[in-house]
């Protein structure tokens, strides 16, 4: 105990010695001596163990963050390249990897633009390449004695590790570097887990005891992320050629899948299912966990079934096959051949289901039939039979062709099966000849598939990619192959595919096209009629079109329907306040200040007094109350036009212009008259006429666009000033305030 003692005060007195010399010395010759008797804690020094473990317990994170916080001193940047890859780079890349890297990440997301962050951001790539990583795995699954971590500790790690190109990016954005970016961290982030797999393996040979539970909760926090097919993708064809022939290697494989959190079970399954080729794989990697955890059961015997269908038909095999393989799984394919009968036959599903879905299931239930033996075809066939008879009914009696042909197809497969061949279900299309893609893919379905070609299969993707091509593009080949051709080419051929089609084109040149110029395209959406149809579109569609057509429509509603605007004036000029352009509409903001106007002409004291007193209010920003300028400004201007003796609906509403185009009118109007004035000789003047006033709206009205803005403005610049937020956003409105009362 003493000796434990006094163990923990000498390494407590060296760190605070070494801390008190980086934080207050500047001698590098001093601070280099510090930190040396302070590295010989790390991995590599020649102190005793119990030392070491104080040290990274007690001081080691606490080290890091004093070396951090040192990045911008003048002993930093005057330490050789070589003393500060070996004292500084050390510390980080020779000690416990979990603080190290929590340390990396968090100065990263703290220190401001420069070269300390340039630092960091290498050390962290170094932290990569290095293989840190897979020290830190290695630790938390090989190296379990005495550890003993927080679960709030454990989860930090984990989120870190799982999200480090997003918590990279969010900082870094467009300087982010390749190691840090989703495709190359994640590939060798799978590499690393391999490795840790592999030690594992090593070290249960050598009778050690090992735990997978933190690899297996970050493979599920990974996929779970959305980046399983980069992970899955290099781990799944490792771990089937390790499982091919090792025994131990299966029970590791399994064993991590089976220490997966049952949240995530789902994204770590279905990404390992869509990067292992073939069933003999599956059942390698994954053993019988199909029979002991009831969420891999429901995964892939009803929700890859049945509920999705966006995967491919070699996913099917995959999952079948794998149910197929072991006499103890076998029960489980005929549950889901009696799931997917009952999904097949129902009328409901084959009227409201996408055809994409019935053709999935369609293929579902070929594969399961085509895996039974015969004694289970004989215990099943009531069931097959009662299935075929009433999908192909239901099939047949729909109008659309794809679906019937997809009812014969399965209804003769079917038929195969069950009944002797002078009885089997016949109809008069031969599907292998005259069918389309769809039709011979379902047909090569009931085609056996031997253990050799899953095994082989994983070698022959990658041509397969090449060469395969999708459902129904044999068409479109042969279209750019002709479209690819020479013209002259093109002409020869045109000839002598000619002498055959004469007879039908005989009449085509007779025919004199339509005229299709006038023709508009047909919307989805009619515009708004009326105006609180359109105040309801603003403020509660999500239809991006239906908005854009209420928000062109504003205006000329709003101008034609006076009475009904004066019951909702105050409530549309809000809603077009706080509009935002969530759909990117093509002149939002000019269609929205016309609105305005139109609402401040038409019913000017509610709206204008609304409109002046939300100037002054909290939680409005910059834009917002220049909105409001720019809109007071331009109904004033509209206002005070002369009223003609036709009326003032007649007139003709002037075209918007922006507070700063007004100051530009003004002062070339301005300029000209003075040089008018200068350069015309006068021999005598006359009597001043004044100008003659004519009447016009905004007389009795002008009272409210001015006031309320002259008597509250300071009120709001000593507001913004005093809270200390955005002094030089206060001034810019108060100088566009003033220009607006000078010019109403």
């Amino acid at each position: 105990m003493d000796r434990c003692s006094s163990a923990e005060v000498e390494v407590r007195q060296v760190v605070a010695q070494c801390l008190r010399v980086v934080s207050n010395s500047q001698d590098s010759a001093e601070i280099t001596g510090a930190l040396r008797s302070v590295a010989c804690y790390l991995e590599d020094g020649h102190t005793p163990a119990s030392d070491k473990a104080e040290f990274t317990r007690a001081h080691y994170t606490r080290v890091l963050q004093v070396l951090v916080s040192s990045l911008s001193s003048d002993w930093f940047h005057s330490l050789p390249d070589r003393e500060r890859r070996e004292l500084w780079d050390g510390f980080f890349l020779r000690g416990p990897p979990d603080q190290a890297l929590l340390v990396l990440l968090e100065a990263i997301s703290s220190t401001s633009d420069g070269t300390g962050l340039d630092w960091i951001v290498s050390l962290l790539e170094k932290f990569l390449s290095t293989g840190r990583v897979g020290v830190l795995l290695r630790s938390r699954c090989v190296e379990t004695n005495g550890r003993s971590d927080s679960a709030q500790l454990r989860e930090t790690i984990l989120t870190r590790l799982s999200a480090l190109p997003d918590l990279t990016a969010n900082r870094l954005r467009t300087h982010t570097p390749a190691p840090f970016l989703p495709q190359q961290y994640y590939t060798h982030l799978a590499r690393d887990i391999l490795s840790t797999l592999e030690d594992t393996c090593r070290a249960l040979r050598a009778g050690q005891d090992c735990s997978l539970g933190f690899v297996a909760q970050l493979l599920g926090k990974v996929c779970m992320q959305g980046h399983g097919e980069l992970v899955c993708g290099t781990l799944a064809p490792r771990l089937s050629a390790l499982t091919h022939s090792d025994v131990l290697w299966q029970r590791v494989s399994c064993k991590l899948l089976e220490t997966v959190p049952e949240r995530w079970m789902e994204s770590v399954i279905t990404a390992l299912i869509h990067n292992l080729h073939g069933a003999s794989a599956l059942s390698r990697v994954m053993g019988n966990l199909v029979l002991k955890n009831k969420k891999i059961q429901f995964v892939l015997t009803h929700k890859l079934l049945l509920l999705q269908y966006q995967h491919p038909t070699r996913l099917l095999r995959t999952v079948l096959g794998y149910l197929a393989l072991d006499p103890d799984r076998r029960p489980l394919l005929k549950q889901v051949l009696r799931s997917v009968c009952q999904v097949w036959c129902n009328s409901s599903a084959v009227r409201h289901t996408p055809l994409d879905q019935q053709l999935y299931v369609s293929k579902a239930l070929l594969l399961c039939v085509s895996l039974l033996s015969q004694s289970e075809i004989q215990e099943l066939r009531e069931e097959l039979l009662q299935c075929m008879l009433g999908g192909v009914q239901c099939r047949l009696d729909s109008s659309t062709e794809r679906v019937r042909r997809m009812g014969m197809v399965v209804g003769e497969c079917l038929s195969q099966k069950l009944d002797t061949p002078t009885s089997q279900l016949k109809f008069q299309v031969t599907f292998r000849k005259d069918g389309n893609e769809e039709s011979r893919e379902l047909l090569s379905l009931m085609e056996p598939q031997s253990e050799e070609d899953d095994d082989d299969e994983e070698q022959q993707q990658p041509e397969h990619a090449l060469r395969a091509q999708p459902e129904g593009s044999g068409k479109s080949a042969e279209d750019q192959s002709m479209t690819s051709q020479p013209p002259a080419a093109n002409q020869t051929t045109d000839k002598q595919a000619g002498h055959s089609s004469d007879s039908e084109l005989d009449s085509d040149d007779e025919l004199t096209p339509y005229d299709m110029s006038a023709d508009q395209v047909k919307q989805k959406v009619p515009p708004p009629r009326y105006v609180r149809d359109c105040l309801e579109a603003l403020m509660t569609s999500d239809d991006p079109e239906r908005v854009e057509l209420s928000l062109e429509a504003a205006e000329g509603l709003l101008r034609k329907n006076v009475s009904a605007v004066r019951e909702v004036s105050v409530q549309f000029s809000k809603v077009l306040l706080h509009l935002e352009d969530r759909y990117t509409t093509a002149g939002f903001h000019t269609l929205r200040q016309r609105s305005m106007v139109a609402l401040a002409v038409i019913h000017t004291q509610p709206v204008v007094e609304y409109l002046t007193t939300e100037f002054f209010s909290l939680n409005y920003s910059l834009r917002q109350r220049l909105d409001i300028l720019e809109v007071l400004a331009l109904a004033a201007q509209e206002l005070s036009e002369p009223i003609t003796a036709k009326g003032v609906a007649s007139r003709p509403v002037p075209a918007a212009v922006t507070l700063e185009q007004c100051g530009e009118v003004e002062h070339w109007r301005q300029v000209v008259e003075k040089r008018i004035q200068s350069k015309t000789r006068r021999i005598s003047k006359g009597a001043a006429q004044p100008p003659e006033a004519t009447p016009n709206r905004y007389a009795p009205v002008a009272g409210y666009f001015f006031f309320p803005l002259l008597r509250n403005y300071d009120r709001s610049l000593s507001l913004s000033m005093a809270s200390g937020r955005r002094v030089p956003c206060s001034l810019n409105i108060l100088t566009q305030l003033l220009q607006m009362m000078g010019t109403v």
